[in-house]
């Protein structure tokens, strides 16, 4: 198992695979973040470098990262350009904070030993075969990264120290025993309440309102009864997908002799190979198949890598980006021709040129439905833009309708109720649309019908054409109209008035030991007891965590409020000191130290900001 684990690190179809995803990133243009193009920095942390290379291979890091978790809405996000300076920004500031770190941790001599750097990387699974550290896997794998072991190392040995100063600022941060026995006692204290309720929609249908105070409240508080705009859109729209049309057979030929590069296959060769790990065992194994035994057998019983050796050493079609150049320059060119011992970055090899196939155009039946699809979609987009063109012209020749562009289109004009801001139709809900519809440049002098939109194209190959049929600006509802509604309020603000009032005096009188006349003298009475947490999250049990503790037999007093906006007089009657599970304890605690330590490393990250010198090189400066 060791072996296997150990030889599939270090292979030479491996090594092809990997050709084909840096073939694949050239073609998609991720090598930009391989290949410098000067010496340029990214930034300077108090003389310290931070290089291109190392920057932005962060952000492609990045970039892979959020494609990765976001998927095709990252596709979306990356198309802003603002989105993108500023992912590109906290990648840069991610770098310095981790410089100032590093310097930091070397000021207070904080270190890791040799010692611990190795069990880290003994440790590290990456680097295990068979639940032990394999020291060829970890020397493959970090080659792999673009590194020598010492590098790796030192880069780790960084990583540790920086850790370390990290879990002590962490560390740092706890609460005594006491604290926390006194701190769970607090958060899970009960309140033993009597509520007495003043119902203030009872008072309020009592309520008597005069005009005056209907108008002096109406015009003091005007903005509270505004129309909002609103509009009635006329509009066209225009789908690709709704102009779809048959693709003759005569066309599908057109299009396949004029992209016939697009259905070649390349040259390809196929080899089979045995790889070893030194030069006398490769030419062990040639000097038994020179004497007549089967490269299949030899492949299987001594090839070191693993991937190609369970086929018997064959390897499969290979094209030539990506072929290795120890195969390209073996000089095989018959089929069946063996080689003689290669030496490669990974061993010794010893090939075989099993098939050579050149290129060949694939015939058209065999890409025929893929081409006829193709044609119908490019047919499709022609009409519609050909559609977009003749509807522009109509609409800008008619201004005053879209009669026009609906003759030319083909395509009846659609009319929208009244909607505003805040509830766009559903058919016209896209970011452009919106824009076009609220920036005011549809809408005439004094809100009369304006001029016909431009083509509003949207994602999905489909575009619009819209007018402003009638439009209404926002505007102060007149008082005849919202009498009604003002009234309530009126008689609503009234009738809390009279309820605090009647709670204040009441209040008193309960403090004054004359609370049970008082209360009968209202018509009401406390009911019964009610149990309220300190976690609740409604009015009432806040107002009762902040009266003060009742003395013996005599209970505390105060006026809150419920959910339906009533005023309520509370008796505290008792106060129980709660209980809390350890597991919930050390939650909490954890949950505090945490936090504490959190403010604690931000404040040391802004004064270390502070205090350095910062200088940003020119490709960040750029991205600015």
């Amino acid at each position: 198992m060791m072996d296997s684990l150990r030889t599939a690190a270090n292979s030479v179809v491996l090594k092809i695979i990997f050709g084909i995803i840096i073939v694949s990133f050239i073609l998609t243009g991720v090598s930009s973040y391989l290949i410098g193009g000067n010496a340029d920095y990214a930034a300077k942390v108090n003389g310290q470098e931070i290089g291109r290379a190392q920057y932005e291979n962060a952000v492609a890091s990045e970039r892979n990262r959020q494609q990765q978790q976001l998927g095709d809405q990252f596709s979306e996000l990356a198309s802003n350009e603002n989105y993108m300076k500023t992912m590109r920004q906290q990648v840069l500031n991610r770098l310095i904070d981790e410089s100032l770190l590093d310097q930091y941790a070397k000021h207070l001599n904080l270190g890791i030993s040799d010692a611990q750097v190795k069990d880290a990387i003994f440790k590290t699974q990456a680097f295990q075969a068979n639940g032990k550290f394999d020291n060829q896997r970890f020397s493959g794998i970090v080659g792999q990264m673009g590194m020598t072991t010492d590098q790796y190392a030192q880069a780790l040995r960084n990583q540790l120290v920086t850790q370390q100063l990290i879990n002590a600022i962490v560390g740092s941060e706890f609460m005594l025993p006491g604290e926390t026995d006194e701190l769970a006692a607090l958060v899970s204290q009960q309140r033993i309440v009597r509520e007495a309720t003043l119902d203030v929609n009872a008072l309020s249908a009592k309520q008597q309102v005069s005009d005056q105070e209907i108008t002096s409240y109406y015009e003091q508080h005007k903005n509270q009864f505004v129309a909002p705009e609103q509009f009635r859109i006329s509009y066209i729209k225009m789908d690709a997908a709704s102009l779809q049309e048959t693709a003759s057979d005569s066309e599908i030929q057109s299009y396949y002799d004029q992209h016939q590069d697009q259905y070649t296959q390349p040259q390809r060769v196929r080899y089979s190979v045995i790889q070893t790990k030194t030069e006398a065992e490769a030419k062990a194994a040639l000097d038994e198949i020179n004497k007549g035994a089967n490269f299949a057998d030899v492949a299987k019983a001594k090839s070191t890598d693993i991937i190609s050796a369970k086929n018997g050493g064959d390897m499969g079609w290979l094209e030539a980006s990506t072929t290795p150049d120890e195969l390209k320059n073996a000089g095989l060119k018959e089929k069946g021709q063996l080689s003689g011992v290669i030496k490669s970055s990974v061993g010794f090899l010893v090939a075989r040129l099993d098939d050579n196939e050149a290129a060949k155009v694939k015939p058209l039946a065999e890409v025929h439905d893929q081409i006829a699809a193709k044609v119908k979609q490019e047919k499709a987009l022609d009409a519609y833009y050909a559609m977009q063109q003749k509807v522009s012209d109509a609409a800008s020749n008619d201004n005053e309708s879209l009669a026009g562009a609906s003759q030319v289109s083909g395509i009846k004009v659609v009319e929208t109720g009244w909607f505003g801001h805040d509830n766009l139709p559903e058919e016209l809900n896209f970011k452009p649309v919106s824009d076009a519809i609220f920036n005011g440049g549809l809408v005439g002098q004094n809100g009369t019908p304006g001029s016909n939109s431009d083509i509003i194209t949207v994602d999905g190959d489909r575009a619009f054409v819209l007018r402003v049929s009638e439009h209404k600006a926002e505007s102060v509802k007149p008082l005849a109209e919202v009498k009604a509604q003002v009234t309530d309020i009126v008689k609503h603000t009234k009738a809390v008035q009279e309820a605090n009032v009647t709670a204040e005096k009441l209040l008193t009188s309960l403090k004054a030991g004359k609370g049970d006349e008082a209360m009968k003298a209202a018509n009401l009475s406390f009911g019964e007891a009610k149990t309220l947490s300190r976690t609740g999250q409604d009015p009432l049990s806040q107002t009762a965590f902040t009266l003060p503790l009742p003395q013996k037999d005599k209970p505390s007093y105060g006026i809150g409020a419920d959910m339906q906006g009533n005023v309520v007089l509370l008796s505290l009657d008792e106060v129980k000191e709660g209980t809390m599970p350890e597991a919930q304890k050390k939650a909490m605690v954890q949950g505090i130290t945490q936090n504490n330590a959190q403010v604690a490393f931000e404040a040391l990250m802004a004064n270390l900001r502070k205090e350095a010198k910062i200088k940003l090189g020119n490709i960040a400066e750029q991205q600015q």
